[in-house]
C-alpha cells in the first residue's frame, strides 16, 4: 500500500475536530468511511495514530509527530493550485458560488467577463444570496465557497480578504448637498437617510464608522430602511432622502447625473469582500483560479 495525500488530508482532519463522527460530516464523507481510511493509514506506518474513547479521540505520540507533515502536505497542495491556476486556461470545469448582494449584482459582473475571456472553459455559476445563506450553504456543502461583505468568524470556516471597496455618501442631483465638493459629516446628519436594513454589510460597515469617529449611529435620521441597494438607490434618485452605498454600485446613476456621489470629511467608509470557504476543504482548481484572479489582477480597469 502507498501512502496518499486523501489518507493524510482525512488524518488531519479527525485530529483538528477530535472525532471520527465530526470529521466526516466536515469532510462529507460516512464514519465508516472516514474510519477505514484513518485505519489503512495506521497499516501503513505499522503503528496505532489515535487513542479512542467514547467521547474524544486523541492522538497517540505516533500521531503527534504525524500531524505538522499532514499539515504541511495540506498547505503544499493548496499553494501548488494556487501556482498551478495561471496555467489552467484550457481547463474544463464548472464554478459554483455564492455571492453576497452587493457582491453579486454590482462587483462580480464586472469581473466575470474579463474573468470568462481568459479562462473560457470555465463556465460559471453564481448564487446571489445573503451572507448568513452562504455560510449555512457553505457549512453544508451546498456551496464550494463564497463572496460576502463582512468578515465571518467560524471555528469551520477560512475567511480571506479578496477585494477592496469604499462606501460613498450619494445624494439626489437637486440636493442641497449635490454642489458641495465634500461633505462634513455634521451636514449629512441634518438630512433624512434612506438605508439598507439593519444586518446588511453595507450599513453596519458605515455605523461602526461613524462610531469610531465619535458620532451615535442613532443621531442618524433614517426615514427608510430598504432591503436591496437597488430600491435605496431609487429611493435616493426621487429625493427621498440620502445615503451611504459602496461607489461600484452607483457607477451608471452618476454617470447619468441623476445621483451625486461625494467624499465624508473626516471619515473612510473602506472595507474588504471576503472569499468563505471550510478549512477542511481543498478546493476544486477552479475556484482556485478564480480566487487567484482576484488577488493578481489589477480589477481596477473593470471597476
Amino acid at each position: 500500500m502507498a501512502l496518499n495525500f486523501h489518507q493524510l488530508h482525512i488524518f488531519y482532519t479527525v485530529a483538528e475536530k477530535g472525532s471520527f463522527s465530526h470529521a466526516a460530516q466536515a469532510l462529507h464523507m460516512t464514519q465508516p468511511a472516514v474510519t477505514m481510511q484513518v485505519q489503512s493509514l495506521e497499516e501503513y506506518f505499522g503503528t496505532k495514530l489515535f487513542l479512542r474513547s467514547t467521547k474524544r479521540v486523541e492522538l497517540t505520540e505516533a500521531g503527534r509527530t504525524l500531524l505538522p507533515y499532514a499539515k504541511q502536505s495540506i498547505e503544499l497542495i493548496k499553494e501548488t493550485g494556487i501556482r498551478m491556476s495561471r496555467f489552467t486556461h484550457m481547463l474544463e470545469d464548472r464554478l459554483h458560488l455564492g455571492a453576497s448582494l452587493t457582491v453579486g449584482e454590482y462587483i462580480l459582473p464586472r469581473l466575470l467577463g474579463p474573468f470568462s475571456s481568459e479562462y473560457p472553459n470555465i463556465s460559471v455559476s453564481m448564487k446571489v444570496i445573503n451572507t448568513k445563506q452562504i455560510l449555512d450553504e457553505v457549512l453544508a456543502h451546498q456551496l464550494t465557497f463564497g463572496l460576502v461583505e463582512a468578515e465571518v468568524h467560524h471555528p469551520d470556516v477560512h475567511t480571506e480578504a479578496v477585494l477592496s471597496d469604499e462606501l460613498k455618501l450619494i445624494v439626489p442631483r437637486n440636493h442641497p448637498l449635490a454642489g458641495k465638493e465634500s461633505v462634513t459629516v455634521e451636514e449629512m446628519l441634518h438630512y433624512p437617510f434612506v438605508l439598507r436594513e439593519q444586518g446588511s454589510g453595507t450599513r453596519t460597515v458605515m455605523e461602526e464608522e461613524l462610531e469610531r469617529a465619535g458620532y451615535d449611529r442613532d443621531a442618524l435620521k433614517i426615514v427608510m430602511e430598504l432591503g436591496s441597494t437597488g430600491a435605496v438607490k431609487s429611493a435616493v434618485e426621487a429625493g427621498l432622502g440620502i445615503s451611504i452605498l459602496s461607489q461600484s454600485s452607483v457607477k451608471h446613476e452618476s454617470a447619468l447625473g441623476v445621483i451625486q456621489v461625494k467624499d465624508v470629511e473626516g471619515v473612510s467608509f473602506g472595507r474588504s469582500f471576503h472569499a468563505i470557504y471550510l478549512n477542511s476543504t481543498l478546493l476544486p482548481i477552479s475556484a482556485v483560479t478564480f480566487l487567484t484572479f482576484l488577488r493578481e489582477k489589477d480589477l481596477s480597469q473593470w471597476l
